[in-house]
Order: structure tokens, then C-alpha cells, then sequence
């Protein structure tokens, strides 16, 4: 289970905002590394996505001490992190956001197996939101050992059989 993931956009405080707006959640600041937020929407699992500005890196600490935030000024225009996040938001409400914002929204289907709404932050960073529709589909798929055989090793799946 993730609980909580850490990414960089140019505007955090914003960003912050429309994610809260699509998770029903709340956006509040992320004190250990100044300019970054949080969205917390105090569900079961203690979700909490992490909003660094753009260039934010974490770094191991010296000796026994923990990571450390640095900022890199050389960043790439896109990222090669994403998620698939569940929501209980409609795939109306999600692409009326989305309009507003300026930011590509796309439903898609992943290979027949479960549909996707492509929400692309700031134009840059793809999240994938699952309406509850999208969800259940999703773990119907994900699941289930015999659905995974693309993906896994055929040794893997004599052994567990």
C-alpha cells in the first residue's frame, strides 16, 4: 500500500489546491521544505500526496542523520513519476477542473484491462485518476494472479499455482 508520494511542480500552493479540490481533501503546508504542501484527505489509508517546488530533490543525510531537501535548478519540462489515484470524483467534475486549469485530461483504457482518466498537472506531470467506476475495474484487474500473467515471469506463476 502507498500511502503517501512526493512530487515537484512549478506552483505547489496551486497545485495543492486543485488536488484537494479533486480528492476532497485539504491543502496545508509542508513545513520541512519551505514553499511545499501537502493534500490530505484523512481517508483510511492516511493518503497524502507532497508538493515540492519544481527542483526539490531528497538526499540522504550525512552519517545516521536522515534525507535532507536540496534544490536542483536543472529539471526536465515532464517527469518519469506518476500515479493511479482513486477518487470520488465524476469524470465530469474531473474534466470541468481540468478546463479551468488549462491542463490536458484524457480518458483512456489501458490494454482492455481498466479505464483511466489522464490528469496532467501543470501540463507536465500525469496523475491517473480513478472514478469509482474506474476503481472497482481496476481491482478486478489488479488483483487477480491470472491478470498479472503479462507481466509476470512464467516461473512466478507455476510456482503459485
Amino acid at each position: 500500500m502507498i500511502h503517501h508520494i512526493s512530487i515537484a511542480v512549478n506552483n505547489p500552493h496551486h497545485v495543492a489546491q486543485v488536488l484537494a479540490e479533486i480528492l476532497k481533501a485539504e491543502a496545508v503546508s509542508f513545513f520541512p521544505n519551505p514553499g511545499s504542501y501537502m493534500v490530505i484527505p484523512f481517508d483510511e489509508h492516511g493518503t497524502v500526496i507532497e508538493l515540492y517546488p519544481l527542483g526539490s530533490q531528497i538526499q540522504p543525510g550525512e552519517s545516521d542523520e536522515q534525507c535532507v531537501f536540496v534544490n536542483n535548478a536543472i529539471t526536465s519540462r515532464f517527469t518519469d513519476i506518476h500515479a493511479a489515484i482513486s477518487v470520488s470524483t465524476s469524470q465530469e467534475e474531473i474534466e470541468q477542473i481540468g478546463v479551468r486549469e488549462g491542463w490536458r485530461v484524457i480518458p483512456c483504457n489501458r490494454d482492455s484491462f481498466f479505464d483511466v482518466i489522464e490528469f496532467w498537472v501543470e501540463n507536465r506531470l500525469m496523475i491517473e485518476l480513478l472514478t469509482p467506476d474506474m476503481t472497482s475495474q481496476y481491482l478486478r484487474f489488479a488483483t487477480q494472479r491470472e491478470n498479472l500473467k503479462y507481466f509476470l515471469p512464467e516461473s512466478t506463476l507455476a510456482t503459485t499455482q
